[in-house]
């Protein structure tokens, strides 16, 4: 096709202005690897670029929005990757400082791409996308810091998010027993069909309380933050670990310094957007090992690219459960 549809970002009088748009490739950044998108998802982050651009995500406007793509090289000039190899990109600034996956096709630098395991179809890597990659990433950390199976339960707030519905089927399905944190009583049967084992009201976490709380988890996975995560320190068992990966709640953390150092808890910072590639190809192969597709398709809906910008508002509301993959050829 020689014009193709995309998700622009574009400054109007001062006011971030997002519409569907058609664009030519001698409109596209000026990188070494052009790939015919088949698949992108909404993630937090989205939301956020695509609601007025809040928090200014995209830095640099026009912008095509979109933080994952999925697809096909169509065009490459390093010898690396070659035309018909499937492809996935996840976070490098796509969508803030590169344009992103909202876009039926997109040039991208060969650096970034990963390979798409045989396990997965584009849809489903996703169906997966930034939030499930950066489950898996917390999830190593925690294995890397020495959480193993059988010991105490696992905490997963935000826990109907892509995150946590992720970080929820991954960790039960290594044998953890998994607690999930929600304020939405009506996700309870879903989150325990993704394997939880009890939900806990997430205001429980929500207000303000003591530096050192009753020992409970063993371990957690928290993409909500502040108040809810210095909550969730002041919990965690002598030794426990809280791998750490948004910030849905607040960027603060009013915490205090004593789980750290009178039970030896650890916080450990996760970040998904510029892992070194030796990490995100070790994330994608645990994926492809580890999570169960069969609940990765129960936690997924898809959606067309003409509806991504009235779903900015409600993931940013907490309105999204699980995980929603945009086609954008549909």
């Amino acid at each position: 096709m020689s014009q193709f549809n995309a998700v622009v970002i574009e400054d109007v009088d001062g006011k971030a202005k997002v519409g569907l748009k058609q664009l030519s490739l001698s409109d596209l950044p000026d990188n070494d690897v052009l790939v015919e998108v088949a698949y992108s998802t909404v993630n937090y982050k989205d939301g956020l670029a695509l609601a007025g651009n809040r928090n200014k995500i995209a830095r640099k406007l026009p912008m095509v929005g979109g933080i994952d793509l999925a697809g096909t090289v169509l065009e490459s000039k390093n010898p690396a990757w070659k035309a018909g190899d499937k492809v996935i990109v996840n976070g490098y600034g796509l969508s803030e400082a590169h344009w992103g996956g909202y876009a039926q096709k997109q040039r991208v630098k060969s650096e970034w791409l990963v390979r798409l395991p045989d396990a997965f179809s584009p849809k489903q890597a996703m169906a997966i996308g930034t939030a499930g990659y950066t489950a898996m990433l917390c999830v190593l950390a925690l294995e890397d810091y020495g959480i193993a199976p059988g010991q105490k339960e696992v905490l997963v707030t935000g826990a109907a998010g892509g995150v946590g519905s992720v970080a929820i089927t991954l960790l039960s399905g290594l044998g953890h027993k998994v607690v999930a944190s929600t304020g939405r009583p009506e996700t309870h049967d879903y989150l325990k069909g993704l394997g939880a084992t009890e939900c806990i009201d997430r205001a429980a976490l929500g207000e303000k309380g003591a530096p050192m709380q009753k020992e409970r988890w063993g371990a957690a996975v928290d993409s909500v933050g502040s108040t809810t995560l210095a909550n969730v320190l002041a919990q965690v068992s002598y030794g426990g670990a809280v791998a750490a990966c948004g910030l849905a709640g607040g960027m603060d953390l009013p915490a205090s310094v004593f789980p750290f150092i009178l039970r030896n808890v650890a916080l450990l910072g996760v970040d998904s957007v510029n892992a070194p590639m030796v990490r995100r190809e070790r994330a994608w192969a645990r994926l492809a090992k580890d999570l169960d597709k069969t609940r990765l398709d129960a936690m997924t809906e898809v959606v067309p690219m003409s509806k991504v910008i009235d779903l900015a508002p409600r993931i940013l509301a907490g309105q999204v459960r699980g995980r929603v993959v945009v086609d954008v050829n549909a």
